[in-house]
C-alpha cells in the first residue's frame, strides 16, 4: 500500500491568500448545459503564481530559462519534509543547521508555522521565509528543489536575494505548499507545473507519496 499526501493549496477564490499586488483569482461557468450549452464549460484567471506553484529562473533573473525549462527530474523524486516548526523568525544559516536536513536530501520541503496561516484567507506579511545565507547554505550543499508552505519561500520585505540566490544556482522554487498533513521525513515528491514556454512561474499540482508503514509514525 501506498500513502499519498496531496500538498497543493486549493484554488477556491476569496479562500486562497495571494500575494499583494497578484490578479485576483476568479472561476466562473461561461457555458452551462442547464441553460441548453453543449457542455459545462469554465474558465480561470490569475496570477501564474496563484496558489501553489513553480518559479522559474526568469520570474527574478531577466534573461534566464522560463518554466517549461525546469527540470522534470528536479521536480519527480525523493524529498524531505524538513520539521522547522520550531523556528522563529526567518530561517537563516544558522536556524538552519538546527533542522533536521539529511546530508543526502536533494530535495526540501520546509514546514513551518505557515502552515497555521491557511486558515486564514488574507494575506500575512510576517510569515516564515528563507533568508539569502540559508539559501546560499542549501546550494552548497546541492539541494535541487526547496518548497515552503506559504506564498513565498522568501520574506515579504526583501524577496528578490533569496530567489536570486536559488534560482540562479539553478534550484528550482517550489511554493504554496500545504504540508499540514506531511509528518516529517522521506517522501517521494511529485510535482508537475503547467507547460507555459518562458513563463516566469506555473500554478502546479504537488504530492507526496511513500509506502504506508505499519503502525504509523514519520518515515526516515
Amino acid at each position: 500500500m501506498t500513502e499519498y499526501v496531496d500538498v497543493t493549496v486549493p484554488l477556491v477564490p476569496g479562500r486562497v491568500p495571494l500575494y499583494p499586488g497578484d490578479t485576483d483569482l476568479v472561476v466562473r461557468r461561461d457555458q452551462r448545459r442547464s441553460l441548453g450549452d453543449l457542455a459545462n464549460v469554465s474558465s480561470m484567471t490569475c496570477s501564474l503564481h496563484c496558489g501553489t506553484h513553480v518559479d522559474a529562473p526568469v520570474h527574478f533573473l531577466d534573461g534566464r530559462e522560463g518554466v517549461d525549462a525546469v527540470p522534470l527530474d528536479a521536480l519527480v523524486g525523493p524529498a524531505w519534509v524538513a520539521d522547522a516548526t520550531g523556528v522563529r523568525g526567518d530561517i537563516d544559516a544558522a536556524a538552519l543547521e538546527g533542522i533536521d536536513v539529511p546530508d543526502d536530501a536533494t530535495r526540501v520541503l520546509f514546514r513551518t508555522t505557515n502552515s497555521a496561516l491557511w486558515d486564514e484567507p488574507a494575506f500575512v506579511e510576517d510569515y516564515v521565509s528563507l533568508t539569502p545565507d540559508a539559501a546560499a547554505a542549501l546550494v552548497r550543499r546541492g539541494v535541487r528543489l526547496v518548497g515552503i508552505d506559504y506564498l513565498s519561500v522568501a520574506s515579504y520585505r526583501e524577496p528578490a536575494p533569496t530567489h536570486e540566490v536559488l534560482l540562479d544556482a539553478g534550484v528550482v522554487v517550489l511554493e504554496t505548499l500545504d504540508l499540514r498533513a506531511a509528518e516529517p521525513g522521506r517522501w517521494q515528491l511529485t510535482c508537475l507545473p503547467l507547460r507555459i514556454p518562458g513563463a516566469d512561474g506555473a500554478p502546479a499540482r504537488a504530492v507526496l507519496s511513500r509506502p504506508a508503514a505499519a503502525g504509523g509514525g514519520p518515515s526516515r
